[in-house]
């Protein structure tokens, strides 16, 4: 019976043991938006995707949203923090404040915030502005200002698609508020901030072909068209206002 029990808890143990280790494995290969990113404190963090890597398809597939929020965001914020790691009096300006004041920035790394600050603010607004199962026509007070400035949301809409196709190479094509006040349809080369222009960015498409050449190819006309089935209103709105009270 001794050597019995003896058997039964060398088994138990080893079967604790194969636990403890598949749960390890699994916690390693879980999706990154459920882990906080790692790093210093004080460091630029990378935000984690409100959604499911695949929680946008069919418009945007998974293996392009991990690739894209993973590899090329964490790889903008990594890039950030060494360079704010050489002047660490900057550190108490927020990103948007450094993007909006560029010239204050030390010349020597001026170039690095420009690029991968941009390219922070950008994604961190990019993930939020979607959503599962959003699109739509506009609502509440955006729709209105769509109407306002561009007379109805088709205009609006054929205005976007046709700036976001025909932006050369990478960048971005917004919807901004411009210093005046009014909407307006802009575009910006790379990860240049509409902030650095004076211009508040309400929403934006990503027409880097990172964004969407795993499943549209060269066909950037046909993402930029799909991309409205996943636009979140209710934080493009949130967006909307807090552009009135930055203006």
């Amino acid at each position: 019976m001794a050597i019995a029990r003896r058997h039964f808890l060398v088994l138990l143990g080893a079967s604790a043991g194969a636990f403890t280790l598949d749960a390890c494995a699994l916690a390693q290969n879980a999706p990154s938006q459920n882990k906080p990113s790692p790093g210093k404190t004080g460091a630029i963090q990378l935000p984690a995707l409100p959604y499911a890597y695949e929680a946008l398809e069919p418009h945007i597939d998974a293996a392009t949203m991990r690739f894209h929020h993973d590899k090329h965001h964490a790889t903008y914020v990594k890039n950030l923090n060494a360079a704010l790691d050489k002047n660490p009096e900057l550190k108490s300006r927020t990103v948007e404040q450094l993007l909006r004041d560029l010239n204050s920035v030390p010349e020597d790394i001026r170039k690095t915030v420009r690029n991968n600050g941009g390219g922070h603010v950008n994604h961190s607004m990019f993930w939020r502005i979607m959503k599962p199962k959003g699109g739509g026509e506009p609502r509440g007070p955006i729709a209105d200002a769509i109407k306002q400035n561009f007379g109805n949301f088709a205009a609006f809409k054929k205005q976007f698609n046709e700036a976001g196709a025909s932006q050369f190479g990478s960048g971005w094509v917004w919807l901004v508020r411009s210093k005046d006040g009014k909407l307006a349809v802009a575009t910006t080369a790379n990860q240049d901030s509409p902030l650095s222009e004076g211009n508040y960015p309400i929403m934006g498409n990503d027409v880097w072909e990172h964004a969407y050449y795993l499943k549209y190819q060269n066909r950037r006309a046909d993402y930029l068209s799909a991309w409205w089935n996943v636009l979140n209103w209710e934080e493009i709105n949130r967006r909307f206002v807090e552009g009135g009270k930055a203006a």
